[in-house]
C-alpha cells in the first residue's frame, strides 16, 4: 500500500508539471496562431491510452511515462516529420511566425515551471508559514557519527558558518556543506576553520545524507521503569539527562555509553527538570537504568527550543516564496559540483523516475506533495534550459542565432542537431533508470 501512495504522488507530481510545462507552449502557440497538432501527457509511440480531437489539436494520454510534449506544425522537434517540412511553409505552421513569436513559445515552458514554483513556495508560506531549525538556536551544537567527524566535525560544535555564509536554516546545513569548501564552528569559544574535502564527501552521499549531522539535544526520558534504578534515583518522565560522571550526552547514545561505562558503579548524573538543575546519584546494579525514551517529548523539545515560525501575508509571501525559488535553482545548478567530480561521484547517486518513487512521503502528504512539486518545478525548468537540441534550450540558443544574425540555421543542420540532441537525452535516461534499477536490485 506505502508503494502504491508514493507512486500515486509521483504520478500526480509529474502530470501536473508536464501538463503546465506543455500548456507554456500551447497557449502562446495558438495566441500567435500557430497551429498545434498534438497535445501529450506522457509518451504514445505506437498508441495511446486516451485521445480525443478537438479543433485541430489531438489532445491525449500516453502509455509511456516520461514526461509529455505538444507537436506544433512546422517544427522540427523529436518526430522528425521531414515530410510536413518538404512542403511549402503555410502561414499557421511555427516556422512561418518571427523569430521573436518561436522565442516566447519556445519559452513558455520553462517560464511557466519557473512561475508554478514562485507561486507554489509563496501559497505554502502563506498557508502553513515557514516552519525551520533555527541553528544560531542550537545551543548543543550539533551531532555527529563516524562520517561526520572524517569531515572535521565534532560533537558539540556550533556551526558558524560555511564559505563564509551564516546558514540560519539547519535544514540547509547538511547541503551547504554538501556544496561548500570550508566550515567554520565554534568549538568549546573557540572559532575553527576547516576544509571540507571531497573524498568525504562521497561517504556523505553513500549514506545519502542519512544523520550524518543532526542537531545535538541531551535525551529526554519518556518513561522510567518501576523498581529501576533510575526510578530510585528520583528521575521522572520529561527529565533531560545534561551530565554523565561529568561528560556531556548531546544524544541518546552518549546516555547508552554512559550506562555501559558506569556498570556496577555508582553513576553521577545532572538533570535538567523544569530549568532546574539537579544533581542525582544512580546506584547501578547492571547495565540497565531503567528508562526510555518519547517521540513526543523529543517533538515537543524541538519545537519549544530549536523551531521557528515565521507567519507571512499575502504581501510578505510573495518576495519570500521568490527568494526561496531562486534559492532551489541557485542549489540545484551547484549540486552539478558533486555530480560531475570525480572524487564524490555524485553521478552514482543521481535518480530517475524509479529513484524518486522511493522518496516520496509513504502516507500521501498534502504538504510535502506540494513543496516536491515546487522544488522538482525548478528542476524542469533548470534542466529544460540546457543548451541541448532535443530540449527547449537548444530551440532557444538557435532562435538568438537568427535573431543576432539575421539568418536562420539550414534545415539540415536542425535536423541533425536534434538527432544529436535526442540522441544525448535518450543516452541520459537510460543511463539513469539503469542505475534506479542496478540500485534497487543491488541497494547499492
Amino acid at each position: 500500500m506505502t508503494l502504491l501512495i508514493q507512486i500515486a504522488q509521483f504520478v500526480f507530481i509529474i502530470s501536473v508539471l508536464v501538463i503546465l510545462h506543455e500548456l507554456g507552449h500551447f497557449l502562446p502557440a495558438k495566441y500567435f496562431k500557430t497551429k498545434v497538432e498534438k497535445f501529450y501527457l506522457f509518451f504514445d509511440y505506437k498508441f495511446s491510452l486516451f485521445k480525443k480531437k478537438i479543433g485541430d489539436t489531438e489532445y491525449g494520454i500516453g502509455w509511456i511515462p516520461f514526461g509529455g510534449y505538444v507537436k506544433i506544425a512546422g517544427m522540427i522537434d523529436e518526430s522528425m516529420d521531414r515530410e510536413q517540412l518538404k512542403k511549402p511553409a503555410q502561414p499557421w505552421e511555427f516556422r512561418s511566425k518571427p523569430a521573436w513569436q518561436r522565442l516566447i513559445i519556445m519559452m513558455g515552458g520553462v517560464l511557466v515551471n519557473f512561475f508554478l514554483a514562485w507561486f507554489i513556495y509563496s501559497a505554502m508560506l502563506l498557508y502553513y508559514g515557514d516552519n525551520y531549525i533555527d541553528n544560531s538556536k542550537l545551543k548543543n551544537g550539533v551531532y555527529v557519527g563516524e562520517i561526520g567527524e572524517k569531515l572535521g566535525i565534532k560533537t558539540g560544535d556550533k556551526i558558524i558558518s560555511i564559505d563564509g555564509k551564516v546558514v540560519k536554516v539547519f535544514d540547509k546545513v547538511p547541503i551547504s556543506i554538501l556544496l561548500g569548501d570550508e566550515m567554520t564552528v565554534n568549538r568549546n569559544g573557540e572559532n575553527i576553520t576547516f576544509p571540507l574535502k571531497d573524498e568525504i564527501k562521497k561517504l556523505v552521499l553513500d549514506l545519502e545524507g542519512k544523520n550524518f549531522i543532526i542537531p545535538a539535544f541531551p535525551p529526554i526520558i519518556g518513561d522510567v521503569v518501576d523498581g529501576s534504578p533510575a526510578q530510585k534515583a528520583t528521575i521522572q518522565k520529561g527529565d533531560e539527562i545534561i551530565r554523565i560522571n561529568d561528560k556531556p550526552t548531546f544524544s541518546w547514545s552518549d546516555l547508552v555509553k554512559g550506562i555501559k561505562e558506569s556498570r556496577k558503579d555508582t553513576m553521577r548524573v545532572l538533570v535538567n527538570r523544569k530549568d532546574k538543575l539537579i544533581n542525582l546519584n544512580v546506584f547501578m546494579s547492571d547495565s540497565i537504568m531503567g528508562v526510555k525514551g518519547s517521540e513526543d517529548l523529543t517533538k515537543k523539545y524541538f519545537k519549544e527550543n530549536f523551531e521557528n515560525h515565521d507567519k507571512y501575508s499575502f504581501v510578505t509571501s510573495i518576495p519570500k516564496g521568490f527568494e526561496k525559488t531562486i534559492s532551489s535553482v541557485t542549489d540545484q545548478v551547484r549540486s552539478f559540483k558533486l555530480v560531475f567530480n570525480k572524487k564524490t561521484k555524485g553521478y552514482t547517486k543521481v535518480k530517475g523516475p524509479i529513484g524518486i518513487v522511493t522518496v516520496m512521503a509513504p502516507t500521501w502528504n498534502w504538504h510535502f506533495v506540494w513543496r516536491f512539486m515546487a522544488m522538482f518545478s525548478v528542476w524542469l525548468a533548470f534542466l529544460n534550459l540546457l543548451p541541448i537540441p532535443a530540449l527547449d534550450g537548444g530551440h532557444i540558443v538557435f532562435l538568438l542565432y537568427e535573431m543576432i544574425s539575421g539568418r536562420a540555421p539550414s534545415q539540415k543542420v536542425m535536423e541533425y542537431a536534434q538527432i544529436a540532441g535526442f540522441i544525448i537525452v535518450m543516452t541520459l535516461m537510460f543511463l539513469v533508470i539503469g542505475n534506479d534499477i542496478y540500485r534497487a536490485i543491488f541497494g547499492a
